[in-house]
C-alpha cells in the first residue's frame, strides 16, 4: 500500500531567551506570553486538520508549544530527541552578540561545511543534518498514512527543510537554499512512497508561513 504522510512543521513559540538575545540550544526557557500566544493561533488554524500524531524534541519549549496547539484534542505526542536543536556547546547561555564578531560564530552561520564547533564543543552541520533526518526517517517508519505535527527549532527545521528541498548540510545556508523561520510559523511537506520503493519523495507546499498570526 502506498505511503502518504503530510508533515506540518512548526517552530516552537518565541521563549525569554529569544527576547534577551541569548543563545539556546540544548538549554531551554520558557514561552513568553507573545510565545503562548502563537501556538495557540497556530492550533487554531490547524484544529481541522485530523493529525494521527504529534512530535516534539525533548525540550520543555517545544512540548509546550505543541502542548497548547494540541489543546483538548485527543492526538498522542511523542517527544525524539532528533528533534533538539542544534547544540551550540558552551555558547548557550551567552549573548549572541558578545560572540558573533568571532570567527568560529560567522563559519557556523555562512560556511557550514568547515565549521567544526572546535571553540564550543557543540555540534557540526553534518551531526545536527544526520540526526534531524534519522528522527524524520524514524517517523516515516511507524506511520502509513495521514497527517503529523512535528515542533521543533530553528537551526533544525531551517536544515531539515532544506534537505528535504535538495539541498546540503554544506550549503543550505547559501541565499536561496532555505530561510530563517519564525517563531510558530508553520511549513508544510507531504511524503510518498509508492508500493516497491525503498524510499519517497518529499513535496514541499508551504515554508514559514506566519498568516496566522497576524
Amino acid at each position: 500500500m502506498k505511503k502518504a504522510l503530510t508533515f506540518y512543521f512548526i517552530r516552537h513559540g518565541r521563549t525569554i531567551w529569544n527576547e534577551q538575545g541569548l543563545m539556546q540550544g540544548s538549554g531551554n526557557s520558557n514561552l513568553t506570553a507573545q510565545g503562548v500566544q502563537g501556538a495557540v493561533k497556530t492550533g487554531e488554524v490547524l484544529r481541522d486538520i485530523p493529525f494521527v500524531a504529534a512530535y516534539s524534541s525533548c525540550l520543555q519549549r517545544t512540548i509546550d508549544t505543541a502542548n497548547h496547539i494540541l489543546g483538548e484534542r485527543d492526538i498522542p505526542l511523542f517527544q525524539h530527541c532528533g528533534l533538539n536543536e542544534h547544540h551550540f556547546g558552551s555558547w548557550e547561555g551567552q549573548l549572541a552578540n558578545d560572540i558573533r564578531h568571532t570567527a568560529e560564530f560567522q563559519q557556523m552561520l555562512n560556511d557550514p561545511a568547515n565549521y567544526q564547533a572546535l571553540s564550543n564543543n557543540g555540534e557540526t552541520w553534518q551531526q545536527l543534518a544526520e540526526r534531524a533526518i534519522n528522527a524524520l526517517n524514524d517517523i516515516i517508519r511507524i506511520h502509513q498514512n495521514g497527517n503529523i505535527l512535528v515542533v521543533s527549532h530553528g537551526h533544525t527545521l531551517r536544515l531539515l527543510i532544506a534537505l528535504l528541498n535538495g539541498a546540503t548540510w554544506q550549503n543550505h545556508r547559501e541565499a536561496g537554499k532555505s530561510e530563517n523561520l519564525q517563531n510558530t510559523s508553520i511549513s508544510v511537506v507531504r511524503y510518498e512512497q509508492e508500493d516497491g520503493e525503498s524510499t519517497g519523495k518529499f513535496i514541499l507546499e508551504k515554508i514559514n508561513d506566519v498568516s496566522h498570526l497576524a
